[in-house]
């Protein structure tokens, strides 16, 4: 099985952004409990982050040409705001989930509203970096259970 894990804007500076809501791990660790939780289930898992709106979406209209068959997306900010993202998602017909390091419900109310939450196949959020992996899980859960 091979899946993506992508992270939206800020991601690169876990680590040193508000620890206290983020936790202390860079984005660098989180991806390398990824790549070894990955190994441990036999998955081929591909990390990739970017500030830019487009460069996501870029890369989830790739999704479908490189052999992907789930997408875990933390698309952080532009989870609020972006209906590209949204709109690539819903294109390339590959379950996606989406992940939050915090909870987003218990938050500002602003980060109440998912703009892709309807176009996932399952939402995890306010686990930290155990999110991801938990993401991954769901994401795995879903593709078998569609074989």
């Amino acid at each position: 099985m091979r899946i993506w894990v992508l992270h939206g804007p800020n991601l690169n500076l876990l680590g040193t952004r508000e620890t206290a809501l983020y936790g202390k791990l860079t984005l660098s660790e989180i991806n390398g409990e990824i790549a070894t939780f990955a190994e441990t289930q036999g998955i081929k898992v591909e990390t990739f982050q970017s500030n830019s709106e487009g460069a996501l979406v870029d890369r989830i209209q790739a999704a479908p040409h490189s052999g992907v068959e789930a997408i875990v997306l933390n698309a952080a900010a532009y989870t609020h705001t972006s209906i590209a993202i949204r709109d690539a998602l819903l294109a390339v017909n590959i379950p996606a989930v989406e992940v939050h390091l915090s909870n987003i419900y218990r938050r500002e109310s602003f980060r109440h509203q998912s703009r892709i939450a309807d176009v996932v196949v399952g939402q995890v959020s306010g686990f930290g970096p155990q999110s991801y992996l938990l993401g991954i899980r769901g994401a795995m859960a879903f593709v078998s259970s569609k074989k």
